[in-house]
């Protein structure tokens, strides 16, 4: 399997009680189909997996299969403290037959990357689908590095590809040059056009929940049209955004967005809390300025 294009990390939108909203998230991930994205991905950090049950996790995968089909490719998040309990979503994946499966580290454990890769490989082993490996240092305390790639490539076929989040360009450098058969997808928003520059072809975004057709924009321009000067100019357009996801409330802004955009998306799980008025209004004049700006570029004239 080769990652290519825009893979969503579909948020899980709530009722009012707080429970998962089966009919919303179908319009989420119908919408996101609409607007042409390539691949959608369940129970990762967007869609909140750290807040959900077991059973919720394992029913909204199912869920999403159902909805999705054979659209586009359906990649399930098994991110987890424990190894046993990525296995159960990894088996998980596997009997809904989604097409590839989420493998971060475990968090809080800080394993070393030795562990981290036997924990790696023990997933792989669950499922025995494509995996994009997930590097969040940030959140999960230890980073993935050359003894854990060189382990667990060397081991299996499936490690095909690798969301990187670490906001390191020295990373980014390391895999393009010394990891050739691992797909790069950009997991850190505003360096996108960095990652696109080394030969990523895909990104991982979780703006592209709201406004998908301009993340698609800024991938067709450096990817397909390999025209850096046009995505310079997108990305210039996207940078107010990236840095107001950056604020500290992620997730709840992400869900503001979607509900901007006309979708049913709901609070957020405790212990995070929903954004203040002055916040709602100041994302919602970023989104419709990136709107306004993006359209034109796209629109001009070649």
């Amino acid at each position: 399997m080769k990652f290519q294009g825009i893979y969503t990390p579909a948020i899980t939108p709530l009722t009012a009680e707080g429970k998962i909203d089966n009919a919303a998230f179908g319009d989420v991930l119908e919408s996101l189909i609409d607007a042409g994205v390539h691949g959608i991905i369940i129970g990762g950090s967007t869609g909140e997996y750290y807040a959900h049950t077991t059973e919720e996790r394992l029913a909204l995968a199912a869920f999403a299969k159902e909805v999705i089909g054979t659209r586009v490719p359906l990649i399930v998040g098994t991110g987890a403290v424990r190894t046993e309990e990525s296995v159960v979503y990894a088996k998980g994946a596997k009997a809904i037959k989604a097409d590839a499966i989420l493998v971060g580290s475990p968090p809080y454990a800080l394993p070393t990357e030795a562990e981290n890769a036997i924990h790696a490989l023990t997933v792989d082993q669950a499922a025995g689908l494509p995996i994009m490996l997930y590097n969040y240092p940030g959140r999960m305390g230890v980073s993935m590095g050359r003894e854990f790639f060189r382990t667990v490539t060397s081991a299996s076929k499936n490690f095909v590809a690798i969301k990187e989040s670490s906001g390191q360009t020295s990373q980014l450098h390391m895999l393009a040059t010394e990891f050739h058969d691992i797909d790069i997808s950009c997991g850190w928003d505003d360096q996108a056009l960095e990652f696109f520059a080394w030969g990523a072809r895909s990104w991982v975004c979780a703006g592209s929940n709201f406004i998908p057709r301009e993340h698609i924009a800024l991938y067709e321009a450096c990817v397909i049209e390999k025209d850096f000067d046009k995505g310079r100019r997108i990305m210039s357009a996207m940078m107010p955004l990236m840095d107001f996801l950056e604020g500290g409330k992620f997730v709840q802004s992400i869900k503001h967005g979607c509900t901007v955009a006309g979708l049913k998306a709901g609070g957020v799980r405790a212990p995070l809390q929903d954004l203040e008025d002055t916040e709602r209004r100041r994302l919602q004049a970023i989104i419709a300025e990136l709107k306004r700006v993006v359209a034109t570029i796209v629109g001009e004239k070649a």
